[in-house]
């Protein structure tokens, strides 16, 4: 005769003291469990993109090729998140989202039917979940083992897989996933520059900037060399002419819509979050506008500005999506503008301020009189001098983390005038 499952978890409990201590330890059953709201994480996958567009995966076996499962199971624990439910809407198909941004693009309306859901997200209002997905984006930048890597669960040994070499496009990053495939992490790599990191991607990174987050093709100046050519003087852009430099294949976005359509082929399944930094965060929350998936976008700019351009449809809410940043990153904060500013002498015109979701601020300036410059930028910025260590203003509110806050009242680029411009 079987024990009622509560009966069967207490006997188990009582016989498990006086089991011999290596038999209690190693049990399945005799482990103290995860909180019930969190999820376990492992590594699982690199992903990058080559100059032809297409994505490669290596699988990154735990402990290095050869390294036996259930050794590198004991031995490293896995990547413990705290999960919160949330709201979401997910379009019915990829077919529908290019339907109904093909009418868009012609001038019609088209009404998408959002399936709306609830889904487990990261738990954002808990700062060791902001830290620990920070640290999962910053590693998109290395690869395992380099200066810079956050070790976060095993060991990695693998060679240069294919898209990571200097020549290859700059869309990288990492997969990681539960054991039983039932939620994914996607992190994307943000912008390599040459005197905050550096990298072998900094080209196409700056194009994709100049393209995602300019008024008008970058264009600053007389003197500056545009990425497209939209500009028709006096403060004039051709909004056809931009938003068609925008859907250009060479463009990260697409590249991101083809990356994500790979995963969910992968895990069929599963719930995909998306973490990202820069210019990787602000394409995490273009994803995840375009398919419901939960967000969280570090020190990104704004993407507003470029989801209208890509005429991408808009859900009933964006609640699912949340941007971290410091009020002393003056990309962030849309503040790195000008031809002098930073950004500007380095070629970078940094115009978007506009963000979609939520927003947790922290304010660096008032609390840790952190002035205004680009070094407060990287993600390493962010992990080892904010979230590493309890937030004095927050926990004076009985929160872990500054309150959520929307950007709802916001305009990009007021001074320019859009239409149907001819030279």
């Amino acid at each position: 005769m079987l024990l009622p499952i509560s009966l069967a978890n207490l006997a188990l409990s009582i016989l498990s003291k006086f089991l011999p201590s290596e038999v209690a330890e190693h049990h399945p059953h005799a482990r103290p469990p995860p909180p019930n709201n969190a999820l376990d994480f492992r590594l699982r996958h690199m992903h990058a993109t080559t100059s032809s567009a297409r994505v490669y995966f290596a699988d990154l076996p735990p402990g290095g090729p050869g390294a036996a499962s259930s050794t590198s199971d004991i031995a490293s624990p896995p990547v413990s998140i705290r999960t919160s439910p949330m709201r979401t809407a997910r379009p019915p198909s990829f077919a529908a989202i290019a339907r109904a941004r093909y009418m868009s693009m012609r001038g019609q309306s088209a009404a998408l039917d959002w399936d709306e859901d609830d889904v487990l997200g990261p738990d954002v209002t808990r700062r060791e979940t902001l830290l620990l997905l920070a640290k999962m984006t910053s590693d998109a930048y290395f690869m395992p083992g380099a200066s810079g890597w956050y070790n976060l669960t095993d060991e990695w040994n693998v060679g240069m897989p294919v898209g990571w070499e200097p020549d290859d496009d700059g869309f990288r990053g990492y997969v990681f996933a539960t054991e039983d495939n039932s939620t994914v992490a996607l992190t994307i790599k943000g912008t390599s520059i040459p005197y905050i990191g550096g990298g072998p991607t900094i080209e196409k990174d700056k194009l994709n900037d100049n393209l995602l987050f300019s008024c008008c093709c970058a264009r600053v100046t007389s003197g500056w060399t545009p990425v497209c050519d939209c500009f028709r003087g006096d403060w004039k852009c051709n909004q056809e002419c931009v938003e068609t430099a925008l859907i250009d294949d060479s463009l990260f976005y697409p590249t991101g819509v083809n990356l994500y359509n790979n995963i969910t082929v992968m895990y069929p399944n599963a719930n995909i979050w998306i973490i990202g930094h820069s210019l990787g965060g602000a394409l995490a929350s273009l994803l995840g506008i375009t398919f419901g998936a939960p967000v969280v976008a570090f020190e990104p700019p704004g993407e507003r500005m470029a989801a209208q351009r890509l005429h991408l449809p808009s859900p009933p809410s964006t609640h699912h999506i949340t941007n971290v940043w410091h009020t002393a990153d003056p990309i962030a904060m849309g503040t790195c503008t000008g031809k002098l500013s930073t950004c500007g002498v380095a070629g970078y015109a940094m115009e978007s301020q506009c963000h979609f979701g939520n927003i947790i601020e922290y304010d660096t300036v008032t609390n840790l009189s952190w002035s205004v410059r680009l070094t407060t930028h990287p993600i390493a910025t962010v992990i080892e001098n904010i979230l590493s260590k309890p937030w004095a203003a927050a926990e004076e509110q009985g929160l872990e983390v500054p309150s959520i806050k929307r950007q709802d009242d916001c305009v990009d680029c007021f001074q320019w005038e859009y239409g149907n411009f001819t030279l």
